[in-house]
């Protein structure tokens, strides 16, 4: 067992400690799931007329280490459907979970520790008296049954658990920083987005700033791409549901698609959620031959997702979104040389952006077979051809089994942060599947009809995210050719406001974005205000600094740069951002 999943194992039995300190509190309780999550654990919870708040929780963490101490092991317990019922029977949850089990025709198992039985899977740590020591319950939710909006709202308790106390220090401590980055509040603080309940939530609107930031890191990517002989597309934000139904998507995803209903024509319409089905349509559109290929297609048009209210997280999560998608539809014997074309790209802008990283290889759940479309053959044919990809390009990677698309494996990039935070950022992809079910065909040398490969590829991701975790990662001070203002102009006194404006146009003429404070306040006031406002660059604007046509320059960390003249000035500004120093 590698050190993830006994990790996963320790909150899994968390999850368990909890229940039973909360049904040693609150007996009349009914319990529902608690499984180990990314950054902890959680349990579901129906608390009927007890009204609980975040304030119990010291109460019923306090009960969890008094329980865990004669905790020596998890005992599991094969029961029969009838004994199963009726261990809960006042209990429809745990009654609608042992009807599934049954109908799937698996095994019903108990496990106990100490005096709790839960109905469990398993996957428990093996001493939890010794190991279960350092946990913390961070907070309550409400939680739908099932993640069904129709079914009763439960309480959540979310809560954290690891093997060392300077583990769970150091992850407390980071929380508490990730608060003082939240990405929405440092986006109200520089006014660069916020939404309307009359809009509709998960539906960000980009203020001029915020756009501006969207617009250059879109442009970034589209520079990177069109010098690589990417070409950029444009397809609607709507399509029958026929598309969907033949790629696939239809299937797997419609329940999260937004359905569109006409006026004037009664076809099953949706919001596309992923640009891949049109782009096929668009290779479709006429003949090509094996000279054509390979054929690089880019695409930043608006997808919607009808995500779950209580799953909407600022930027982080929303129901609008784009992404800097890529499909590639190449022969087989170009598939290398166009992943590592990729891969390169992608690993300049990971350093642009200042991120290290790693990749998951995602695989099948090698449990569910059913969930994928294709041939058995082709899936371990590509799933190898993955791995040694990685290994070629000697980028370090892990599994991540159960994590491939429905169609194809795929090579996730796993971005960290500076908080140490980790993120899935670019994906890549190697297709077999979509372009047999839209019969997509090149000729080939040979006269003869082939299906292409397509290749899925995006770099950032979705764009929106991206602002989020840069926000974050930053702390809101973007690096100088991200930051919606570059330079702040603060002339002293009302008397060098005409040679303050002189410098502005000068700057604004070589395409720099800058701002010029001609408020009465103090030169004290001015730089505090520019540098709560995280302006990279201020420059100040005295009588001596006009008489040598010049400006004194400071950073927003307090750094003083010293007096340049305009000329160099400029040239310092321009080759820190052409270079996107940060």
């Amino acid at each position: 067992m590698n050190d993830k999943e006994q990790l996963q194992h320790l909150r899994h039995s968390a999850a368990h400690l909890l229940a039973a300190a909360v049904m040693e509190l609150y007996p009349h309780t009914l319990r529902t799931i608690g499984p180990a999550i990314d950054e902890g654990f959680y349990y579901d919870f129906d608390f009927g007329d007890v009204k609980i708040s975040e304030s119990d929780l010291a109460k019923i963490e306090d009960k969890m280490h008094e329980l865990v101490s004669s905790w020596k092991g998890f005992a599991k317990q094969d029961v029969t459907e009838e004994e199963a019922r009726k261990a809960y029977a006042d209990n429809p949850y745990k009654l609608e979970l042992i009807d599934e089990i049954v109908g799937k025709g698996e095994p019903i198992t108990f496990y106990q520790s100490g005096d709790f039985s839960d109905l469990c899977r398993g996957g428990h740590d093996n001493n939890p008296s010794e190991d279960l020591k350092y946990f913390k319950l961070m907070k309550l939710a409400g939680a739908y049954w099932r993640g069904d909006e129709k079914n009763k709202m439960l309480t959540r308790i979310y809560g954290t658990a690891f093997f060392k106390k300077e583990e769970l220090d150091n992850y407390l401590t980071m929380l508490e920083e990730a608060k003082k980055r939240d990405h929405r509040k440092i986006g109200r603080d520089l006014d660069l987005f916020t939404f309307s309940d009359l809009v509709g939530s998960g539906l960000p609107l980009y203020t001029q700033r915020g756009a501006l930031i969207r617009r250059t890191l879109n442009n970034y990517i589209e520079e990177l791409q069109t010098a690589e002989g990417y070409q950029q597309v444009w397809t609607p934000q709507i399509a029958k549901a026929e598309l969907f139904k033949r790629s696939g998507h239809y299937d797997k995803y419609h329940e999260d698609m937004f359905h569109v209903k006409s006026n004037y024509s009664e076809e099953e319409m949706y919001l596309k959620p992923m640009n891949c089905p049109q782009h096929t349509q668009i290779y479709a559109s006429k003949m090509h031959s094996y000279r054509d290929l390979p054929i690089r297609m880019t695409d930043f048009a608006m997808l919607y997702r009808d995500e779950r209210p209580g799953e909407l997280n600022g930027l982080g999560r929303t129901r609008a979104f784009s992404q800097d998608d890529c499909h590639i539809f190449c022969r087989e014997d170009q598939v290398d040389a166009e992943i590592d074309k990729a891969l390169e790209m992608t690993k300049k802008v990971m350093q642009t952006l200042g991120f290290s990283y790693k990749y998951r290889l995602s695989t099948r759940d090698p449990q569910h077979p059913e969930k994928y479309l294709g041939d058995k053959a082709i899936w371990d044919k590509v799933e190898k051809w993955a791995e040694e990809i990685m290994k070629r390009n000697n980028i370090e990677y892990f599994d991540g089994p159960g994590e491939a698309a429905f169609y194809a494996p795929k090579m996730d990039l796993i971005a960290t942060d500076s908080l140490g935070r980790e993120w899935q950022l670019s994906t890549i992809q190697i297709d077999y599947v979509q372009p047999e079910r839209f019969d997509l065909v090149y000729t080939d040398s040979d006269g003869k009809e082939k299906h292409p490969i397509m290749i899925h590829r995006a770099i950032i991701g979705s764009p929106e995210r991206m602002m989020m975790i840069l926000l974050e990662h930053y702390a809101g001070n973007l690096p100088l050719w991200l930051a919606p203002v570059q330079v702040a102009l603060l002339p002293i006194t009302d008397k060098q406001a005409e040679y303050a404006q002189k410098v502005k146009e000068m700057l604004e003429s070589k395409g720099i974005r800058v701002e010029l404070d001609a408020s009465s306040e103090r030169l004290q006031a001015k730089i505090r205000t520019h540098t709560l406002q995280r302006v990279p660059i201020l420059a100040i604007i005295g009588e001596k600094e006009e008489n040598e046509q010049a400006v004194a320059v400071r950073t927003r960390e307090g750094e003083d740069l010293g007096k340049m003249s305009q000329e160099s000035f400029i040239s310092f500004l321009v080759d820190k951002i052409d270079t996107k120093s940060t």
